[in-house]
């Protein structure tokens, strides 16, 4: 196969990858690296705080999280996403990667070379009612469920997201706690893990940074004996506290678009118990990697089956499912797709 040569465009928030949570940044080094390790041509587009084996083209220092001067953060997007689209000819597509909103539709019709969209959350229908002014801009989802929101759209694949198996080791004897990692918000349903871990008598590691609703919401929860506070991990850290759990809960309240720490956890061997909006029935296998439950309710009644679940079978599941070669094949198949979509339009202008 001939080698594409590809604008990869991260979010400018911290560098890629993070340093510990920034599921997009994970997952956009990922897809990078392994561009890279099949012998294409790929420059990444991030802050000077990133690691990779592309080549690095990097405007800012540090991410607008890491300084707080950056602002507003939509001008910093810009114009990083700017930069790849200006040297578009050099390329055969840019691939941008939309933390918040796929701003790279404003130059899918000036570009020199076709503007790929991979959005990374759950979109509201009158976003996506005012994204249909650029019908032909294709998409990538990262899940039917993702696919669907984006209805009307020019959705090209669904591709679901992998994770780094070698940074994930498998942990056939877990402690005895359960785990709630993920951002400290209503609609990720922390209170109802602590719910869960209340009534089922078991004990809970809360990890995600602090923020506002911690502090004001649950902060006043968290004993320190059975409802613990670890605060924000690392890669170690996170890998760490995902293998020792006997479960993920994953009690969510909003619908998302996919669920990094599913993959993850499920890839570490341990079984995800977890309510079914948006894209969860479609990430975990019930009965295998874990249950998806109806209600809180049920998800209590039903822990007992999911801690009984086969941890090398979960992990087996996993690998199979996320594998890191899976999604790089498939972005691969949509990049060779566009490019000559695109060589073609050119030849016959």
């Amino acid at each position: 196969m001939t080698p594409l040569r590809i604008a990869m465009v991260a979010p400018v928030a911290q560098g890629v990858p993070p340093t510990k949570s920034g599921s997009v940044e994970t997952v956009t080094a990922l897809l990078t690296n392994g561009l890279v390790a099949r012998g294409h041509d790929v420059t990444l587009f991030a802050t000077a705080t990133s690691a990779t084996s592309a080549r690095l083209h990097a405007i800012y220092k540090h991410g607008y999280h890491e300084d707080t001067s950056m602002w507003p953060w939509e001008v910093c997007e810009l114009f990083n996403l700017a930069a790849a689209v200006e040297d578009a000819a050099s390329f055969d597509l840019v691939h941008y990667q939309a933390e918040y909103s796929p701003m790279s539709l404003a130059y899918s019709r000036i570009s020199s070379r076709p503007v790929l969209q991979t959005l990374h959350h759950a979109p509201s229908v009158e976003e996506v009612t005012l994204w249909s002014r650029y019908p032909d801009a294709p998409f990538v989802a990262v899940s039917q469920a993702q696919a669907t929101l984006l209805a009307g759209l020019n959705v090209v694949a669904t591709i679901h997201h992998a994770v780094d198996a070698a940074t994930l080791a498998f942990q056939a004897e877990p402690d005895d706690d359960l785990l709630f990692l993920g951002r400290f918000t209503a609609g990720k349903g922390v209170l109802e893990a602590i719910d869960v871990a209340r009534r089922t008598g078991h004990r809970l590691i809360l990890a995600a940074a602090e923020n506002d609703y911690y502090r004001d919401v649950v902060a006043p929860l968290v004993d320190g004996r059975q409802i613990v506070f670890a605060g924000e991990v690392d890669q170690a850290g996170k890998t760490r506290l995902l293998g020792n759990a006997r479960a993920l809960l994953y009690p969510v309240r909003d619908a998302e678009s996919f669920g990094l720490v599913l993959a993850e956890a499920m890839s570490c061997g341990t079984p995800v118990a977890a309510l079914n909006p948006g894209a969860v029935p479609e990430l975990v296998d019930d009965g295998v990697t874990g249950r998806v439950f109806a209600s809180l309710d049920a998800l209590v009644a039903g822990l007992a089956d999911v801690l009984a679940l086969d941890r090398r079978k979960v992990r087996a599941r996993a690998m199979d499912r996320f594998g890191l070669d899976r999604m790089v094949d498939a972005h691969v198949a949509v990049y060779t797709e566009l490019a000559a979509r695109a060589r073609h339009a050119e030849r016959t202008a």
